[in-house]
């Protein structure tokens, strides 16, 4: 079979990648370096010549353009953070500051520290004794009811109706409180409260015969609870909906049970959120005034103590009462809200 000049040499340079000399056969390649179809010589392979020379100087005005857009967008992101950063300086940290401060001083604003004594008074102790116990309890009553509330949501569709106006009406139950809730308990189980008729009537009940219960420290765990399950119910959720059910799948597998999976695998996981949620729980109890302040009159808790400490100083050599009792706050809400974020940075690894 003959092949003219035009047709052998363009097999030749589409066999070799480079044109051939009529003729004459081109030199042949060394051998093991044989060049790739396409490819010039001494080029790595997919780069095509000149490719790099004409993107480096693109990418370098590219950079130099993005240095000062990426400036002046942070300057901007800063800028709008300027009216909260002032907000929270001239209303919480300024105030802050001067009510733990205020505990420092004498009336003739002379440092001492002979004001931390009230510590010391039975009545002090005994307020933070109720803040303390009122606190827990209800920590504990909202932390155990809106587990199981977040554990029965867990079945439900997260995007489905039912599911929506439950997570709804958590966040606005989670801030229904103050002066609000006081009267709409009051209302229901106060002592002309409708329950509280209904009760006397049908079952000749009255839960107030000893005594206003709702107007006394431990009547504040009801209406605290109120709130506290639907704060629960906003922080456990996340962690609950973060147990894969693959865990619960891969431990069938192995031939773990039920309640070997949630023993050896689910409550461990589970139990540094459910703790951390515990103690920010503990923390809106132990903060919480204005409910209280509409249901009882005079102390009993810290917040209602430094209220009436403000008002008129009570204890017999003492001065700036309210300071120190507002510096004990701030250390024990500092101690709860670090062992929380301890807990919640723990309990971060497995929502991941």
């Amino acid at each position: 079979m003959v092949l003219d000049d035009g047709v052998l040499t363009s097999m030749t340079t589409a066999s070799t990648g480079a044109p051939a000399t009529s003729g004459a056969p081109g030199p042949a390649p060394a051998p093991g370096r044989a060049s790739a179809p396409g490819r010039a010589p001494g080029l790595a392979p997919g780069r095509t010549p000149g490719l790099a020379s004409s993107l480096a100087p693109a990418d370098a005005t590219t950079r130099r353009d993005a240095g000062p857009r990426v400036r002046r967008r942070a300057g901007l992101a800063w800028l709008g953070l300027t009216p909260f950063a002032a907000y929270v300086l001239l209303f919480l940290a300024v105030p802050a500051v001067i009510a733990i401060g205020s505990g420092f001083f004498t009336s003739d604003g002379a440092f001492t520290l002979a004001n931390l004594g009230a510590f010391a008074e039975p009545s002090v102790l005994r307020a933070f004794g109720g803040s303390f116990g009122l606190s827990a309890v209800s920590a504990v009553l909202g932390a155990v009811i809106g587990a199981l509330v977040c554990w029965a949501l867990s079945a439900l569709r997260p995007d489905g109706l039912v599911r929506s106006m439950i997570d709804s009406a958590a966040s606005v139950l989670a801030q229904f409180g103050g002066v609000m809730l006081a009267f709409a308990f009051i209302a229901t189980i106060g002592v002309q409260g409708l329950v509280t008729t209904w009760l006397v009537t049908v079952f000749d009940v009255d839960r107030n015969a000893t005594g206003a219960f709702l107007y006394t420290v431990p009547g504040l765990v009801i209406p605290y609870v109120y709130f506290q399950v639907p704060l629960m119910v906003l922080t456990f959720m996340p962690a609950l909906e973060g147990v894969k059910t693959q865990w619960g799948e891969a431990a069938a597998t192995l031939g773990a049970s039920r309640a070997t999976y949630w023993r050896r695998i689910g409550l461990p996981v589970l139990a540094p959120a459910f703790w951390g949620s515990l103690l920010l729980l503990f923390a809106n109890g132990f903060s919480s005034f204005a409910t209280a302040a509409a249901l009882i009159s005079q102390g009993g808790i810290v917040p209602l103590t430094i209220r009436t400490q403000l008002t008129s100083e009570t204890l017999i050599g003492l001065q700036n009462v309210a300071g120190v009792l507002a510096f004990g706050m701030v250390v024990v809400m500092a101690v709860v809200m670090g062992a929380y974020s301890l807990l919640q940075r723990r309990a971060a690894r497995w929502q991941r």
